[in-house]
């Protein structure tokens, strides 16, 4: 794959690639597989291969809600439901989508969502207006050092400018303990 490798005897372990045809993430649906066999990540800080895309690429022709809603299953499967509650970080576009994502079960696990942009915590709440339920969920928003862990982070690592990293850091939070990330 572009961005990992394994070797040929753990390629053989996990099975084969998804060959569903155009439209198949089959390099994430082979990772993920991995995962739930038992493979681990290490990073490496070097580059190893370069990749080209090109116009036929099958990676253009899978589609972005495709790859967000395995995403979000296996965010339910090996996380939350491990999880009796947790706090969705991010009141903004990307944790409104995560939180109307979620299965009914995991929806309910939330207990608030946490921001640092003031006018969304002086809101006090996101209203699900789409929800069949009556009364409609309102969850809380809270800022993040009102907030408790566990926590989903739906910020993008690249786009706070380190300001993300020192919050997390202030609370001494532990990534894959107390939050993991979600972009």
């Amino acid at each position: 794959m572009p961005t990992w490798f394994c070797s040929r005897d753990w390629f053989q372990t996990v099975g084969r690639f998804d060959e569903g045809g155009k439209g198949v993430p089959e390099d994430l649906l082979f990772f993920y597989q991995s995962l739930r066999r038992g493979g681990t990540v290490v990073r490496v800080d070097e580059c190893l291969l370069v990749y080209r895309y090109h116009e036929h690429a099958a990676t253009h022709s899978v589609l972005e809600d495709t790859i967000w809603d395995l995403r979000v299953d296996f965010l339910q499967e090996r996380v939350l439901s491990q999880w009796e509650s947790f706090t969705i970080w991010n009141a903004g576009k990307q944790g409104r989508k995560l939180y109307r994502s979620l299965s009914l079960t995991n929806q309910k696990k939330v207990k608030a969502f946490c921001d640092v942009d003031e006018n969304k915590i002086q809101k006090g709440f996101y209203t699900y207006e789409e929800s069949k339920e009556r009364p409609k969920p309102k969850i809380p928003i809270l800022h993040f050092r009102n907030a408790s862990p566990p926590f989903i982070v739906c910020v993008k690592l690249d786009m706070t400018h380190g300001v993300l990293e020192e919050n997390l850091l202030s609370l001494q939070l532990k990534e894959g303990i107390h939050y993991y990330h979600f972009n």
